[in-house]
């Protein structure tokens, strides 16, 4: 046997025709194999892409639909919905709801807005002025009480009546009292005539701390009552006469309201405390029991109640409520006096 010539036994393999094309048929099912799974990647990635779309769609959609929600509140807000809906005789509802405090539901800004509005209404027989307040400002209150005033004596036929609800105390029930005739539940909380300048007071703090405060001032009494400084006595005497003074202001009008009404002198009825309606009325801060509904029907003789309070657009609220939120949170150092 020559060199050069193959050597062949049972177990070298053979390359046919047949296996040759089942190779092929192979590769080519592999490939279609490939190709499908490729494009199985694809629709799935297209259809997440749509899903993606849609959401961001659907999204957008909520987001205008909001906004228009707002929008639309805002306008229809503006209306004087009373005045549009009102077609017969009624009395006319509004509330002192809250802290008598500025740019509040129970602000004087709206509550006297919503008292015009009832008194100007030409089918309003009586107006009934609604308060569950613990008190506020003596300033916004005060303004109520002169608006309250006004009113009366340039709508003279139209009877006026407070209804107290939970609460009404300092300068809830300065309020109420311009009011001639007042009516609360025999559980209502009344009274609280006084007034309160509320503070605190660091500087043992400080020392523990081995800080100390660097606050400077132009004029003498700028840092009045600085909660980093002792007490100035008088500072404290200044701060008590203010206090007196706004006092006896609260007095005055209680009694330019309530007149010969009041069964209690000053020592009794204007030291601060506080009484249920049942025990109110034996004093004569109030007049009698009875809700708004029973002083419509009863004493007005008209269950038909319109209401005239005022109410914050949407976005003032919630502005309103962030803002507040985070001055309640900040420490301040004078709260300023309020009717309590």
């Amino acid at each position: 046997m020559e060199k050069n010539e193959p050597l062949l036994n049972e177990e070298t393999p053979t390359v046919t025709q047949s296996s040759k094309e089942d190779w092929l048929q192979m590769v080519e099912t592999s490939r279609a194999r490939e190709r499908l799974i490729l494009e199985q990647l694809l629709l799935a990635n297209l259809e997440e892409q749509q899903k993606t779309r849609r959401s961001k769609n659907w999204f957008r959609f909520f987001v205008a639909a909001y906004l228009l929600f707002l929008i639309w509140i805002n306008i229809f807000q503006d209306i004087d919905w009373p005045t549009l809906a009102v077609k017969r005789k009624h009395v006319a509802l509004v509330d002192v709801r809250g802290p008598i405090m500025e740019a509040m539901p129970g602000g004087a800004d709206m509550v006297i807005q919503g008292l015009q509005e009832a008194f100007e209404h030409s089918d309003t027989e009586g107006v009934i002025l609604r308060i569950n307040s613990p008190g506020g400002s003596p300033v916004q209150a005060g303004q109520i009480y002169d608006e309250v005033v006004r009113l009366q004596k340039r709508y003279p036929d139209i009877p006026l009546y407070a209804a107290l609800e939970d609460i009404c105390a300092s300068g809830g029930y300065y309020v109420a009292s311009a009011v001639p005739k007042i009516y609360a539940d025999k559980a209502s909380m009344v009274g609280s005539i006084g007034v309160l300048m509320q503070g605190f007071g660091f500087q043992q703090t400080l020392d523990k701390l081995g800080m100390e405060s660097r606050q400077m001032t132009a004029g003498k009494h700028k840092a009045f009552l600085d909660p980093f400084q002792p007490v100035d006595s008088g500072q404290k005497q200044h701060a008590q006469g203010l206090l007196n003074r706004i006092h006896e202001q609260f007095i005055k009008a209680v009694e330019t309201g309530r007149g010969g009404r009041l069964k209690a002198g000053r020592d009794e009825l204007f030291q601060g405390l506080i009484w249920t309606g049942e025990d109110a009325v034996k004093l004569g801060l109030v007049d009698g029991l009875g809700s708004a509904s029973w002083i419509a029907r009863q004493l007005i003789k008209n269950e038909h109640m319109v209401d005239f309070t005022q109410k914050e657009d949407l976005l003032t609220r919630i502005t309103k409520g962030v803002s507040t939120s985070v001055m309640q949170a900040l420490p301040s150092a004078e709260k300023g006096w309020q009717w309590r």
